[in-house]
């Protein structure tokens, strides 16, 4: 049993500096956190992206998306689009230069790790990652 807790806390800490190596990366492209994790995920959707996948996806609160959107607005990075009742967020030409820059760079860096492994070993990364994520938010909802 010590060894599997050993296990999680190095897995643990190995998702820690992940995140850490994200932020400095975000740092050295001068943007805050919030700010590339909505152009990374408008970059998704290949430049424009519903509001509401984008407060789903980034794992931000609403406030910290709706307040990191409106200064990319005032920046004149991105604009909001109505889409019936929804709203959508786009690219502005600026703002795909600006991803071009950032978000995009960070894709590249990410597109060549997974490229120099093995199909074998992308497959099981990924395959235990998506049991890990569903096993994680299955307990998750049981907590009391």
């Amino acid at each position: 049993m010590d060894g599997m807790r050993e296990q999680v806390r190095r897995f643990n800490l190995l998702a820690t500096e992940i995140d850490a190596a994200y932020h400095e990366a975000t740092l050295k492209l001068g943007l805050s956190d919030s700010a590339m994790i909505i152009l990374y995920t408008i970059c998704l959707f290949a430049g424009a992206c519903p509001l509401g996948d984008i407060v789903a996806l980034s794992g931000l609160p609403k406030q910290t998306v709706n307040s990191a959107l409106r200064k990319l607005e005032g920046e004149d990075v991105v604009y909001l689009e109505a889409e019936g009742r929804k709203k959508r967020v786009c690219l502005t030409e600026k703002g795909r230069g600006l991803a071009e820059k950032t978000a995009l760079r960070i894709m590249e860096i990410e597109n060549e790790i997974f490229a120099s492994w093995t199909p074998e070993e992308r497959e099981t990364y990924l395959r235990l990652t998506r049991r890990y994520l569903a096993m994680l938010r299955e307990e998750i909802q049981a907590l009391k």
